[in-house]
């Protein structure tokens, strides 16, 4: 992976940019009572450059696509939505001056969090000393409700220590002659990529499957040789990788390339991306993930979101997309629940309350929090099948069963 050091890119949208903001303060210009505050603005700071690029990307997009259908429904209580992006190239330093600034500068209405436990973390405090609700779609790692945030909430299934809860069950659950017995990991240094893994580790580790190696990898790391190489040493029965993108690619390639031939290979984040296929080719056969949403299930305003994100981006949306909705359909419902939408602490701890006590029918499914503002559900298991991507786990959830074990590499 490479880091490009940008300086500070700062997007304001109005209904994705696409036309200018509705003035309202106009003299002569008739106004209804919803729109005399003007636009509802939101801050947001995001690694659109840096080493979470691609999935930052992806959960803008998914911002953006909530923002346009709130818009093309008349904005939240009346007043169109304007995003506000800024960069952080995935600095935790810069995404702390990010909200700072939204919030004290920009004077911004609402702020929605950044991609990534290590950028969540600072963005998170941020919020908190202003008072500011703080909702994001992608910071999962434990230690991100060990902060002793009060207005945090990850808006998806699941933290990062649970994203692998079914396939542990069905891995330990197989007859004494099928299940594995030995497992290697290989991490990104990044809490929620490591999260991922060691959740699953700590599982089956507990069920009597031996780790036998475990790897954890600096973010710049573009060499795989030697990680696979080790792997292939200890030849196991399951390869997992706490990973984002690129890393995930470059370790199926060095472990297809030494032919490492575990009976199933695991990684968070890289497979549920679409361009990972196309970096990987064959390789991506029998490849799980652990995966927050699906564009076939059928939860409300699911479809409603992925006919929209094809009308604007021309392709399929993906997972750090529906996340990124995610985030925007649960603060739509606390808005129009409570009746406000500014900056002001009375509204904030409206917005904070509901929250707390609601359970909110979103494209992941429904999603209640408790009181640190993890998620109560569960992810699935997604499996590439046939060159497509499968829901796997659980059985009720499934497109088609598990493969176990996986194709040779």
């Amino acid at each position: 992976m490479t880091r490009l050091h940008k300086g500070l890119a700062i997007i304001s949208l109005c209904a994705l940019g696409l036309t200018a903001c509705a003035k309202t303060d106009e003299p002569g210009v008739a106004q209804s009572p919803g729109q005399q505050q003007g636009a509802v603005r939101i801050g947001i700071s995001l690694p659109l450059t840096g080493d979470f690029s691609e999935p930052g990307k992806g959960i803008q997009e998914g911002y953006q696509v909530w923002a346009d259908r709130v818009n093309a429904k008349g904005g939240l209580l009346g007043r169109k939505v304007e995003l506000i992006f800024r960069d952080d190239a995935s600095d935790p330093n810069r995404v702390s001056s990010d909200y700072e600034s939204l919030i004290t500068q920009d004077k911004v209405d609402l702020v929605f969090g950044p991609f990534s436990s290590r950028l969540v973390i600072p963005a998170a405090k941020v919020a908190e000393s202003y008072d500011m609700l703080f909702v994001e779609p992608a910071g999962a790692a434990a230690e991100v409700f060990e902060q002793g945030f009060t207005r945090l909430f990850y808006a998806a299934p699941a933290i990062a220590d649970d994203h692998y809860n079914y396939l542990a069950d069905y891995l330990v659950k197989l007859p004494a002659d099928q299940r594995p017995k030995t497992a290697a990991y290989a991490s990104l240094d990044d809490p929620f990529a490591q999260g991922t893994a060691y959740g699953l580790r700590d599982k089956l580790a507990a069920a009597g499957i031996k780790t036998v190696v475990d790897e954890v990898y600096p973010p710049e790391t573009t060499d795989f040789a030697p990680i696979a190489a080790k792997i292939a040493a200890a030849k196991p029965d399951v390869v997992v990788g706490g990973t984002q993108f690129e890393d995930a690619v470059g370790l199926v390639r060095a472990l297809q390339e030494l032919k490492v031939q575990p009976k199933l290979a695991a990684f968070s984040t890289g497979p549920t991306l679409p361009e990972f296929p196309d970096a990987v080719k064959d390789a991506a056969e029998h490849i799980v993930s652990p995966v927050g949403w699906s564009a076939v299930a059928d939860f409300p305003g699911n479809q409603e979101m992925v006919a929209r994100y094809r009308e604007m981006f021309g392709s399929e949306p993906h997972e750090d997309a529906a996340n990124g909705y995610t985030v925007g359909q649960i603060v739509e419902a606390a808005v129009n629940a409570v009746q406000c939408v500014d900056p002001s602490p009375t509204c904030q701890d409206k917005l904070t309350d509901h929250l707390r006590q609601g359970t909110f029918q979103t494209v992941v499914g429904p999603l209640s929090f408790d009181e640190k503002g993890r998620p109560e559900q569960a992810h699935m298991i997604q499996q590439y099948v046939g060159g497509k991507v499968e829901i796997v786990l659980p059985e009720q959830a499934g497109t088609t069963g598990l493969v176990y074990p996986k194709q040779a590499w």
